[in-house]
């Protein structure tokens, strides 16, 4: 009887709508003041990675796509800058997507790190092709942040997917 949280346990299909709300979520938490300081992780990168690893199927470039045009509107950035960064992160999840689901919620965190690393690089990159400074090293804080909270941000995405423990003498599963 294995009561604490494992990554072996059966899981309810996930709703559509709960995919997209937490999607609009991180979004809004985007759109917040705070999310320009130094050190605050890219919120929308962090679901789009949890969910193209989680759901390849559901979430994808194309949603990538779409949030990066809105989070280039919101910034008033160069048009295309998080949307080119958002679909190359959402490319790279999806494709090791299995690979990452093979690993401890930890080791998870670690494979992670580069996918949200490289979301940073892909906006520094187009930024100083046309003249931006460079922010300095502050600017990578965030995906190191958003790393060490995937195990918690893993816990609860999923916590509405679990099933109940009822335990079946009858039942082998």
């Amino acid at each position: 009887m294995q009561t604490s949280y494992s990554s072996s346990r059966i899981l309810l299909p996930v709703r559509p709508w709960f995919i997209a709300s937490t999607l609009l979520i991180a979004l809004l938490f985007n759109f917040l003041p705070t999310a320009n300081w130094p050190g605050v992780p890219d919120w929308v990168a962090l679901a789009l990675v949890f969910w193209c690893v989680r759901e390849p199927r559901r979430v994808g470039m194309g949603l990538a796509f779409l949030f990066g045009l809105a989070m280039d509107v919101a910034d008033a950035s160069l048009l295309g800058q998080h949307a080119l960064a958002y679909v190359l992160v959402a490319y790279g999840a999806s494709s090791l997507s299995r690979r990452i689901l093979w690993f401890p919620l930890g080791q998870q965190a670690l494979q992670v790190f580069p996918l949200l690393l490289l979301v940073q690089l892909v906006q520094l990159g187009v930024r100083t092709i046309v003249g931006a400074d460079f922010p300095g090293l502050a600017y990578f804080v965030g995906p190191c942040l958003a790393a060490l909270l995937w195990p918690l941000l893993t816990f609860v995405l999923l916590l509405p997917q679990h099933q109940p423990v009822d335990r079946d003498a009858n039942r082998p599963l």
